[in-house]
């Protein structure tokens, strides 16, 4: 059979920066590859073509999300195709290098790829003796590789090895054979961050920085050099994956709560989670509350900036998608949600509890105040302030007392240092600001001119 190209649906999750993907097989049935938990795109997609999902493929044991291959296992009866050296605790085909598997048609054949993880499969999608495409997971990546530091320090340059060989080994199919990888543009798995979602194998040999390294040694050191932090909650998700997440029956839902029941959250351990925008926070917030603005990539800073093990309360602004709230959560394991302030904050006031505020000013009203850049340091080192302090957002929970004191915090836009900004104000910090902008904003209105580099400032 012929493989029309509408039959392969990326389905891109912009907040994580991955990619998964479900391949019309052309007779109702669908394989899916590296779908998270939250399925709600994935389904929608199938039922638009009246699909049914009989098999799901996790090239492997994923750090930034939990999978969603056993719920589709249960919602469609799907056959969960994975590495048989992932010891997986539940019920799936393992594949070991080589391995085929009869799609109806075409073929998925297995290639052991590791670095990125041990136990790391390509699949190969054939249409006869034709080389389709290759799903390459988190090994070759558009422009880029997969980092090889999740299992450890101390195995990072060893995995890194295993990555130049499992992309010499991909680079060496056909170089019109198209590369499908689950990272992508925005993922912190990615090293460097790319910028595409889609290749083929003779344009990222043409383009690819990684694979114009001359020798192994030279791989493994730029590899190495650009791997950046990455959220906390990576550290504990590929075991989650591996015993397998629970099923989820329909979307869970928030509870309501009362001011007072949010109050009493918070005395005992818990946190307040606003997820009201930037500006909203700003006006008035519970004192001690966490900013984490709902939106793509509400999931990463949750997971990087709070524990899964503590209930969460959430305040929200009228309108906004109480559901994004939840399978966001959830896609990363994060389920112990209390619920959310009923009323928002008018009823939080109304129960006679008092409100903090922050200042969010433009570029021309800093007043001179220390400016601290909450953003990745590679992002800092293509263009800040000068003189600017970078401490990334991500380091915040730990570092917050380095901060100086009276400071105006930025980001690219706002979201990320209000963020912060909860951040060090929970720390203690009583006199912070946030720029309602960015770094060219801020350059523009003092007169200066960005710089590169990192050698001005402290991370």
């Amino acid at each position: 059979m012929g493989f029309p190209e509408d039959h392969l649906i990326p389905l891109v999750d912009e907040g994580l920066g991955n990619s998964a993907y479900l391949v019309d097989l052309g007779d109702g049935r669908a394989l899916a590859v590296d779908a998270s938990r939250d399925l709600r795109a994935l389904h929608a997609a199938a039922e638009r073509r009246g699909l049914t999902v009989t098999y799901a493929a996790d090239t492997h044991l994923h750090a930034d999300f939990l999978s969603g291959a056993v719920q589709l296992g249960r919602d469609h009866g799907a056959r969960v195709l994975a590495s048989a050296a992932g010891n997986r605790a539940f019920d799936h085909q393992g594949l070991v290098d080589g391995d085929e598997v009869d799609l109806g048609g075409l073929t998925l054949r297995a290639l052991a790829t590791p670095g990125h993880t041990d136990e790391h499969l390509s699949f190969l999608l054939l249409d006869g003796r034709s080389e389709l495409g290759v799903f390459t997971g988190g090994s070759l990546i558009v422009n880029s590789a997969a980092r090889t530091d999740l299992l450890g320090a101390d195995r990072t340059e060893e995995l890194a090895r295993a990555q130049y060989h499992s992309l010499k080994r991909l680079t060496a199919l056909p170089d019109q054979t198209a590369v499908w990888p689950t990272h992508g543009a925005g993922s912190f798995c990615s090293a460097p961050p790319g910028s595409e979602r889609t290749s083929t194998v003779g344009a990222e040999k043409r383009a690819n920085p990684l694979l114009a390294a001359p020798d192994e040694d030279t791989f493994v050191s730029q590899l190495i050099a650009s791997l950046g932090t990455y959220p906390a909650y990576f550290d504990h998700l590929g075991e989650a994956n591996r015993r397998g997440p629970g099923i989820v029956t329909g979307t869970p839902l928030l509870t309501e709560l009362s001011a007072e029941q949010v109050r009493t959250l918070v005395a005992d351990g818990g946190h307040a989670v606003d997820v009201r925008p930037a500006a909203d926070y700003a006006a008035g917030h519970i004192p001690g509350s966490l900013s984490i603005p709902l939106r793509g990539q509400f999931a990463t800073w949750l997971g990087w900036l709070l524990p899964d093990t503590a209930p969460l309360a959430f305040v929200t602004a009228d309108g906004q998608d109480l559901s994004e709230i939840v399978w966001q959560a959830y896609k990363i394991g994060y389920e112990r949600l209390a619920g959310r302030l009923a009323g928002g904050m008018p009823a939080w006031t109304a129960a006679g509890h008092r409100l903090a505020t922050t200042a969010f000013v433009t570029a021309d009203r800093t007043d001179n105040r220390p400016y601290v850049d909450v953003r990745q340091e590679s992002e800092f080192a293509a263009g800040h302030v000068p003189g600017a302090v970078n401490i990334e957002l991500g380091s915040l929970t730990r570092t917050a007392a380095d901060a100086p004191e009276g400071a105006v915090v930025a980001c690219g836009h706002g979201e990320r240092a209000m963020t912060a900004a909860s951040l060090l104000e929970r720390a203690g910090h009583t006199d912070v600001a946030v720029l309602d902008g960015g770094p060219a904003d801020y350059a523009a209105a003092h007169g200066e001119q960005l710089v590169q580099g990192t050698e001005d400032t402290r991370s």
